[in-house]
């Protein structure tokens, strides 16, 4: 059968995924029974005893097998069970795909571009200042209404839009088509969120996004977007986000390498890729990094609640995963799973593209308006499908043969890039093996460690770097977090977290507080993070106070105890005294000599620090928490101060 014969063929009433790879000459064809199933546990990769493909929709809503909150549409975990897998010369099947435009009627935002403002105004003046989180994605949705009500027109219209974005999308990780009774859905997706294959895992964080200006991208336009500390700062907040994921589930935390440039038709963005070594399940691997940071927010948990806050309607497959399990020679499964983003969905003649901004402490609410009419206007143009009166749309143009040369290969713009390293913490960047110090040899060996993660997962990495320095390490909960065992444990690390330290009245809040008084009592060593630090300055009686600006993503050099160290910020609210104060009771006290912010604490059996120092934006991380750890332990700094 030939390739049109097999195009011609699909049947309606039949479930098929089209996909075409990132730098692959042919399109796969996927077929098989579709089967909804409710939890990712349940995605059936063995039948009798035999392991089978399978390829998945993962809809944003699973976000609850993780405890987070999440507006239930009811869209279905959909696997394909794959009965054939072809690969098709990607050139016939697009010559035997529709290629007749679709034209689009009554398009429009859901939301007004003024309401879509109020709402990211009411974001980072409600959320991020009032420190609940350092990012929030908010989607809203391009909706318009075409002549397709059957399933045979949407089938059509399905075909023709995948054959559009392989003619006219470049850069795309996945180019997809996807057909099944109830849920149509085509797309390109730019961003990998996590491939597990031959027991490496990486992710693929993307975010800063360039609209190419009319007529293309220059080199001075795009070196002053990778110049802008908003785009800049994003980028690594999303970075620390699925670093802690990729804690989680890697045994070696994660390396990155990059940054790069990707380049699209009509946008470019930002990226690192981050790598490690994983036993999973592919499944829980999944689970772990549902959803990515660069669709939702950090922290992930609360993300999940601010965006269930300001949406107006549940997210039905919009930053969710498109996910091909598929059997490997160790007798397991590979993952590859994008992100489910630059997609059209399509039901019952109505076509809908969601869209999102990342709304940072930087964010102007116009420029955040003009990202989401990019974003939905470079899908609706790639799809052929762009009605102008109703997007903006002055764009370059997609069908321009590529360039031998753009911006991009500068050498001055490429210096730019790489230049974004030098700011970062090199425990992420280079690689630890040969260079990690053995359990034996590490100043830590032998001792045990409780962390306690309020809501951050922060603790994942903070966890990784105290097993580097030798100590064996336990994550609890706060809502499960087991008194015994922390009171065993040689170190308490009371973790961070998001809200306000103030507030009496959040569960969490009082936990954490009776876990700092409790282990002070009890002159167990103690070491506090962020929102922990702050609990343990009002323990002392050091007053605590709201910062004029958030310092969500803010890297800055501090002094802790006599040396100046590079930290990243992620605090809303800071404790104070005043300034020159270098001790209150039995605490010494490093401070910033202007405002009286306290960075860091120490005393008789504790130590604290309001920076992340596991964060990648902590370029003297890993020195500062072995010199605070160390004085937690032994009652004394390591440099003998």
């Amino acid at each position: 059968m030939t390739t049109a014969d097999r195009i011609h063929a699909l049947p309606t009433e039949s479930a098929f995924v089209l996909l075409a790879r990132e730098g692959s000459d042919s399109v796969e064809l996927l077929t098989g029974e579709i089967v909804d199933v409710v939890d990712l546990a349940d995605i059936p990769l063995e039948a009798d005893g035999a392991r089978r493909e399978v390829f998945a929709l993962v809809p944003y809503r699973q976000v609850r097998e993780r405890g987070f909150e999440a507006q239930d549409d009811g869209a279905p975990l959909r696997c394909l069970l794959v009965d054939e897998h072809l690969h098709l010369p990607a050139d016939e099947v697009r010559a035997a795909l529709p290629a007749e435009p679709l034209p689009l009627h009554d398009g429009g935002f859901d939301l007004s571009d003024d309401e879509y403002a109020a709402i990211v105004e009411r974001v980072i003046a409600e959320e991020i200042g009032r420190g609940e989180g350092a990012n929030f994605v908010i989607r809203r949705d391009y909706t318009a209404r075409i002549d397709a009500t059957t399933p045979e027109a949407e089938r059509i219209a399905a075909l023709t839009w995948f054959r559009a974005l392989l003619e006219h999308e470049r850069g795309a990780y996945w180019t997809f088509a996807v057909v099944t009774p109830g849920v149509v859905a085509v797309g390109a997706s730019p961003e990998a969120h996590v491939v597990a294959q031959g027991g490496v895992v990486t992710m693929n964080p993307i975010s800063g996004t360039f609209r190419h200006p009319a007529g293309g991208s220059t080199t001075a336009a795009l070196g002053e977007f990778l110049s802008s500390a908003k785009e800049t700062e994003e980028l690594f907040m999303v970075v620390d986000e699925e670093l802690k994921m990729m804690s989680a589930v890697c045994s070696d935390g994660g390396r990155i390498t990059g940054p790069h440039l990707k380049q699209m038709s009509r946008l470019t963005h930002t990226e690192y890729m981050l790598r490690g070594s994983s036993r999973l399940d592919p499944r829980d691997i999944l689970r772990e990094t549902m959803f990515a940071p660069t669709v939702t927010g950090s922290p992930m948990q609360n993300a999940c609640t601010v965006i269930r806050r300001h949406e107006r309607k549940p997210r039905g497959y919009y930053s969710g995963v498109a996910a091909l399990f598929t059997p490997n020679d160790a007798g397991g499964h590979d993952l590859d799973a994008p992100i489910l983003i630059r997609t059209v969905y399509l039901a019952d003649g109505r076509l809908s593209v969601p869209v999102g901004a990342t709304l940072v402490r930087h964010s102007d609410p116009a420029g955040e308006v003009g990202e989401t009419h990019g974003k939905a206007a470079g899908v609706l143009g790639a799809i052929g499908a762009v009605a102008r009166d109703t997007v903006a749309e002055s764009r370059e143009d997609p069908d321009a043969p590529s360039p031998t040369g753009t911006p991009a290969d500068d050498p001055g713009i490429q210096a730019l890039l790489a230049s974004r390293n030098a700011r970062l913490a090199e425990f992420w960047i280079n690689p630890q093996d040969g260079g990690a110090q053995s359990t034996a040899a590490a100043p830590f060996a032998g001792r045990t460690a409780v962390v306690v993660d309020a809501e951050d997962r922060f603790t994942t990495m903070l966890a990784h770097q105290l097993r580097h320095l030798g100590l064996e390490v336990h994550i609890q909960p706060w809502a499960q977090s087991d008194d015994a065992e922390i009171d065993a444990a040689d170190l308490l690390v009371a973790g961070p977290g998001p809200g306000d330290p103030r507030d009496g009245s959040s569960a969490r809040i009082a936990r954490m507080r009776e876990l700092v008084a409790r282990r002070r009592a009890s002159g167990r060593p103690l070491l506090a993070v962020c929102l922990s630090h702050q609990i343990l300055a009002d323990s002392l009686g050091i007053e605590l106070a709201p910062l004029a600006s958030p310092h969500q993503g803010l890297q800055k050099s501090v002094p802790v105890f006599g040396q100046d160290a590079s930290i990243g910020f992620y605090n809303t609210f800071t404790a104070r005294v005043a300034p020159g104060t270098t001790a209150v009771g039995v605490a010494e006290v490093s401070a910033d000599p202007g405002s009286g912010d306290v960075y860091a604490l120490r005393g008789p059996g504790f130590a604290s620090v309001q920076g992340h120092l596991e964060s990648i934006l902590s370029r003297d991380g890993m020195t500062t928490l072995q010199r605070l750890v160390g004085h937690a332990l032994d009652g004394h700094a390591l440099d003998g101060r």
